[in-house]
């Protein structure tokens, strides 16, 4: 009777088994660093003023209302300022696509990126929504008509009066 070395089987299962690991631990990091540059910090104007300095090194997201006439374009760079409860930010927008067609005076804004040193917001995404144009209207504002809605009824069947001679 002979017997065989178990050697070289029990290196192949370290191998694989190594190999294993290695893949599975890579895939943990690559997932854990993922989540960790996508997670953002939803905060208002008044507590990113109140923040300690692990403000300056956070993702965060700014909303509130565009100030009117604070809007400044140079190409898809976009400067103004935010405004919520009297709380004023100076915001500058520098992502490589041109800010939404609804980004005007007085929109709803949210402003994606990282505050900086200067006590401006560097955005580098920007959503933006009019307000007043999704807003229901009010009754007697302009476009609205000025006749009651007329009220659908349901059609009854057509019936054929036939009269039976006998």
């Amino acid at each position: 009777m002979s017997t065989v070395p178990f050697s070289g089987n029990a290196n192949n299962y370290l191998k694989f088994g190594g190999a294993t690991v290695l893949i599975l631990v890579s895939l943990a990091y690559l997932a854990y660093t993922g989540v960790q540059e996508s997670k953002s910090y939803y905060v208002t104007i008044k507590e990113l003023r109140t923040m300690d300095n692990s403000v300056y090194s956070k993702r965060l997201r700014v909303a509130g209302n565009v100030q009117p006439g604070s809007i400044k374009r140079t190409g898809t760079k976009v400067e103004f300022n935010l405004i919520e409860n009297d709380q004023l930010l100076p915001v500058v927008y520098t992502g490589t696509e041109a800010p939404p067609d609804t980004f005007k005076d007085n929109s709803q804004a949210l402003a994606d990126g990282s505050f900086g040193h200067d006590g401006v917001f560097h955005a580098k995404q920007l959503q933006a929504k009019c307000a007043s144009k999704y807003a229901p209207q009010q009754p007697g504002a302009p476009g609205q008509n000025s006749e009651p809605p007329k009220k659908m009824t349901q059609a009854q069947p057509a019936t054929s009066a036939t009269s039976v001679s006998n």
